[in-house]
């Protein structure tokens, strides 16, 4: 039987339950418990804006969406978000998603920090954001009762949450400073961590090599 929480069914199909497994497998309960938030509450906004979707594909994106704030993935140069994206899309081709249908996960992760944006592309893209907003940052809080609220972290608690997440952010990004400009994770090592000096775009522009 599948499981149900505040009347959203988790999907239980076999690339579902391995989706659970290998994010299971990677992450810590505070990325996995919230990932899995992020699929409910996605849901949940889906329904309250009258948006079909493919729930399969959203559970993937939400699980996926962190994933490259963990090791072995901090070691690079390239976004945190790429990171998940392209997990998710070597993933779902393996396991004979469509091209098609892959693309869309990967663009709901590599999009889900970037506001506005998702929200005039397909529903799964519009989504996963939503549902990390509603998660991470309270947007659409109160488009969710109270006892769906409480369902929903009953099932998947946030134990000193925007303390832990913010911890788990800079953790994840912290070698990679450079990937943070122009985007809302500057934010993170501005405060976190110590030494870092955000880089100013017209300071670029200014010093670049032309001369006028």
């Amino acid at each position: 039987m599948s499981l149900r929480i505040a009347d959203v069914e988790i999907p239980d199909s076999r690339l579902a339950k391995e989706a659970t497994e290998l994010i299971r497998e990677a992450t810590d309960d505070l990325i996995y418990h919230h990932s899995r938030r992020v699929f409910l509450w996605g849901s949940l906004q889906g329904r309250n804006r009258n948006l079909a979707f493919d729930a399969e594909l959203l559970y993937v994106g939400a699980m996926f969406h962190d994933l490259g704030l963990t090791e072995p993935y901090r070691d690079n140069d390239q976004r945190f978000e790429i990171d998940g994206a392209d997990e998710s899309r070597k993933f779902l081709l393996a396991n004979g998603i469509e091209e098609d249908r892959a693309r869309v996960v990967w663009e709901a992760i590599a999009l889900h920090t970037t506001p506005e944006i998702p929200t005039r592309m397909a529903p799964e893209i519009a989504l996963v954001t939503a549902g990390v907003e509603l998660d991470v940052l309270g947007i659409g809080y109160h488009d969710v009762s109270d006892e769906v609220r409480a369902a929903v972290v009953a099932e998947h608690p946030r134990p000193d949450f925007k303390r832990n997440i913010v911890q788990a952010f800079n953790d994840g990004i912290t070698r990679r400073p450079a990937t943070t400009f122009g985007n809302i994770k500057a934010d993170v090592l501005e405060r976190l961590t110590e030494g870092y000096v955000r880089p100013n775009f017209v300071e670029i522009i200014e010093t670049s090599p032309w001369p006028n």
